[in-house]
């Protein structure tokens, strides 16, 4: 008997009507329920063939839970190691390696300092950063949100650098990326399930929440049609690279050409309540059926997790055998080596200090990014005269260094001095 499980939440019309329409099926020996949780011991596989995930990027511990089920063979529906490595920035990027149009984005860093880091640890970033070239890329008005974000949380409007700056302060330590506003004339939801069903659905995400279905397209005749197939084709391209079994992809269509806005939703709405109930319908009898589908080809003892063509693209190349191990009796034990000691010139000071010539300027202190807004234009570059180092005020005696022995290339030299290690 093969099962299929549903991991949920606080939905509560699609997970029993997905059970109810799998198991009404009739197939043998598949049957469907919600999923049961006593134990999560390491390796130890699951009941299930396939377990659909509708909670666990809220719930951290069912995310840990299906990795190890995906480990040990389950189906997880969306692939959890995918779906904890993808966001939202890395989405547009690749839609836009793939040919699927998408707004301009540029990432902006945090309002606020993640924990346990300084001024220190942002050395590579330069000070001020090129926000006149990011803001005349971008253009206003424009939308500030998460780059790994959803559910239209901390989603902002901004009309302006200024405007921009002042909701920055509320984001905390969010990574923020500032992309185009997109003024469109059709708007549309599309489920793409299966990675070959899809529906499309008219959309406004202006109306409150329970309204957003509640939309009708405004291209006719033959522009629609053209349209419709464009953005079928595109949602199609996106969960095959991205390798979302389900998943929802919206596109705002300017001037005849649909651009993706939004397609990181591996737990999409599915209430009827909010999707209506011919959409709802149709979403049920899809997953229904993609789930008894993986359920029949899912194979014990092996890995039945999908991946997209991004990731089979970057390990499909075969990699040159490695060298011929040494023969399962053969033991090879490496020699100890004691190291020889070598003896150290004496300084004043407890660290030993950096070659004169190598050092040609001293790198710039680095400026906290709260400070950023506050300067109008980066300060002038003064061209720094190299002179002639210092002579040291106090003249340091060191003791003839004694020539060590000369050593083997397997033979480690000890450090000449203490290092202190920073974080």
């Amino acid at each position: 008997m093969k099962k299929i499980g549903i991991l949920f939440g606080m939905e509560n019309t699609f997970p029993q009507a997905f059970i109810d329409r799998v198991n009404s099926k009739g197939e043998k020996d598949i049957i469907a329920e919600a999923v049961t949780i006593e134990k999560v011991v390491q390796a130890d596989p699951t009941e299930y063939a396939v377990i659909i995930d509708r909670i666990s990027q809220d719930v951290p511990f069912y995310r840990a839970y299906l990795k190890n089920a995906a480990l040990c063979g389950t189906a997880v529906i969306n692939n959890p190691f995918w779906w904890s490595a993808d966001e939202k920035f890395f989405n547009n990027a690749l839609a836009e390696k793939i040919g699927v149009p998408v707004p301009k984005t540029v990432l902006i860093p945090s309002k606020e300092r993640p924990t346990d880091t300084s001024e220190t640890s942002f050395r590579n970033l330069k000070f001020p950063l090129a926000w006149e070239e990011m803001f005349q890329y971008i253009g206003f008005p424009a939308y500030m949100k998460p780059h790994d974000g959803g559910g239209w949380k901390s989603v902002y409007q901004v009309n302006d650098p200024h405007d921009m700056w002042r909701k920055h302060e509320e984001t905390g330590q969010l990574i923020m990326m500032l992309q185009e506003e997109i003024q469109f004339e059709d708007y549309f939801r599309c489920y793409c399930i299966g990675q070959k069903d899809v529906l499309i659905m008219p959309y406004e995400p202006r109306n409150p929440h329970h309204l957003r279905y509640a939309s009708e397209i405004k291209a006719k005749g033959e522009e629609a049609e053209k349209l419709l197939a464009t953005i079928k084709e595109y949602t199609l391209k996106l969960n095959i690279a991205l390798g979302y079994d389900f998943n929802t992809v919206e596109f705002a269509v300017r001037d005849g050409i649909p651009i993706a806005i939004d397609f990181c939703n591996p737990a999409p709405d599915a209430d009827i309540y909010s999707v209506g109930n011919d959409n709802f319908e149709w979403v049920v009898e899809a997953a229904a059926n993609m789930a008894i589908d993986r359920a029949k080809s899912h194979k014990s003892g092996q890995t039945n997790l999908t991946w997209g063509t991004f990731i089979k693209d970057s390990v499909g190349v075969s990699l040159q055998a490695p060298e011929i191990a040494p023969k399962a009796t053969e033991v090879v034990a490496a020699k100890t080596v004691k190291p020889k000691k070598e003896t150290v010139a004496k300084t004043e000071t407890t660290e030993t200090p950096a070659p004169v010539a190598a050092v040609k300027e001293k790198a710039p202190a680095p400026i906290a990014f709260e400070e950023i807004p506050k300067r109008k234009a980066a300060p002038e570059k003064v061209e720094a005269k190299e002179t002639a180092p210092a002579k040291p005020a106090v003249k340091v005696t060191t003791k003839k260094a004694v020539t060590p022995k000369a050593v083997t290339a397997e033979t480690p030299k000890k450090a000449s001095s203490k290092t202190t290690k920073k974080k």
